[in-house]
């Protein structure tokens, strides 16, 4: 999109600036003394485009936030403007997203109005102009949503080999991930865990024994906390950290985030993304390598006590059980976190909408990842040790991605 058409855009939204109050999530935009930050209303705009997703979804609504970002962090270092900032994300999203242009138009007349200058021609040129450098840039990575649920055919049936889950037995989804073309890393393949324990060995028959018991519809050993941390992050990672990456962002008297430059919040949100997505192909590349079979499968089939009745709490994803991807990306929004924001200025409340009902408090960024270990196993859907692989897989997938950021502009 030529800036001569954002122009005239602008100036159509703007006549219906009345309705613009609407656009953001009220009250959650504003800074100290009552003025919009205009990095927090930008990530809520992007929030509220991205929307809430499915697993099969994620990897390329990911993308979607890094592209967006990481074209504003290059706008900013252009010209340390805001306004910037909200035009990169806006041409990114609207690009990407061309269902939402309405809204995100009418925004972006806001954001002009609001802190429009002389310069502010020059500040929306750029914004747009790295967008569409980052857009040519990623083309054809292999996130969209085609190439990552690309067909892929079930293998014979044997001990240990996944296939379909009930009750709907779906085709496998997201065959096509571990293919995708990192930010970051050069390669996935040097990240690649080793395969998971036999079948046999002390270690799964641990895990088959834990799962069996805590991870049923049915269990009598499964808490209500247990479950309620089970349905909560139920939910796809990405929509589950959206809300714990913002609480790092908003500056509050003498915390860090008050002192961060507005490029080094831009940068905190695109390399998050950035890092979450290598994470994401590496799990994935191991999830269709190893093509291990799900709980379900081998508690209803397997050597060991076969029960063909048995049911795990939450219906089994549609794609092979190790490593898990909700773990990887833990492990890997933790190692970002860590080393980025640092330890939460305070405790901080999550909600989710697999899980309404359900609020959780959390005062480390630890404890996400240990939540998500253990809520896959009351779910009933992943070993322990597959999860604590995730994790590991994630943090090493992070720490790579972060080596080689080094603090530049991506």
């Amino acid at each position: 999109m030529q800036t001569s058409m954002l122009s005239r855009r602008l100036l159509l939204a703007s006549a219906g600036a009345g309705a613009v109050g609407v656009l953001t999530l009220p009250g959650r935009a504003e800074a100290a003394g009552g003025r919009v930050d205009t990095l927090l209303e930008w990530y809520d705009l992007t929030a509220a485009t991205v929307g809430v997703i499915t697993g099969p979804q994620q990897v390329t609504n990911s993308r979607t936030w890094a592209v967006a970002w990481i074209a504003a962090g290059r706008a900013v270092a252009a010209t340390r403007s805001e306004l910037a900032l909200a035009a990169a994300v806006h041409h990114a999203l609207v690009t990407i997203t061309p269902a939402a242009a309405a809204t995100l138009d009418a925004a972006l007349a806001a954001t002009v109005a609001r802190i429009g200058d002389r310069h502010a021609d020059r500040a929306v040129r750029a914004g747009v102009d790295a967008a569409t450098a980052v857009l040519a840039e990623r083309a054809g990575d292999g996130l969209d949503l085609a190439s990552v649920n690309r067909p892929f055919t079930v293998p014979p049936v044997a001990p240990g080999v996944w296939q379909p889950t009930p009750p709907a037995f779906a085709a496998p989804v997201q065959a096509g991930q571990g293919d995708g073309r990192p930010f970051l890393v050069r390669d996935v393949e040097p990240l690649q865990p080793g395969p998971p324990p036999a079948l046999t060995s002390a270690v799964h028959q641990r895990d088959l024994a834990e799962i069996r018991a805590v991870g049923a519809a049915a269990s009598t050993v499964r808490t209500a906390q247990q479950a309620a941390v089970a349905r909560f992050w139920a939910q796809t990672s990405l929509n589950g950290f959206t809300g714990a990456l913002r609480t790092t962002l908003a500056p509050h008297g003498s915390h860090s985030a008050a002192r961060r430059s507005l490029a080094d919040r831009i940068a905190l949100v695109a390399v998050f993304h950035a890092a979450t997505i290598d994470a994401q192909i590496t799990t994935y590349r191991a999830k269709y390598r190893y093509l291990a079979w799900r709980p379900v499968t081998e508690i209803r089939t397997g050597a060991v006590a076969p029960d063909p009745a048995w049911t795990p709490l939450l219906a089994t994803p549609a794609h092979p059980e190790y490593p898990s991807g909700h773990t990887t990306y833990a492990g890997a929004a933790q190692a970002v976190l860590d080393t980025l924001a640092g330890p939460p200025r305070a405790a901080f409340d999550l909600t989710s909408t697999a899980a309404p009902d359900v609020t959780l408090r959390y005062t480390s960024w630890h404890q996400l990842t240990r939540d998500n270990i253990d809520a896959r196993v009351w779910e009933g859907v992943h070993y322990r040790t597959t999860d604590e692989t995730g994790a590991t897989v994630g943090r090493r997938a992070a720490l790579a991605a972060l080596s080689r950021w080094h603090g530049r502009t991506l």
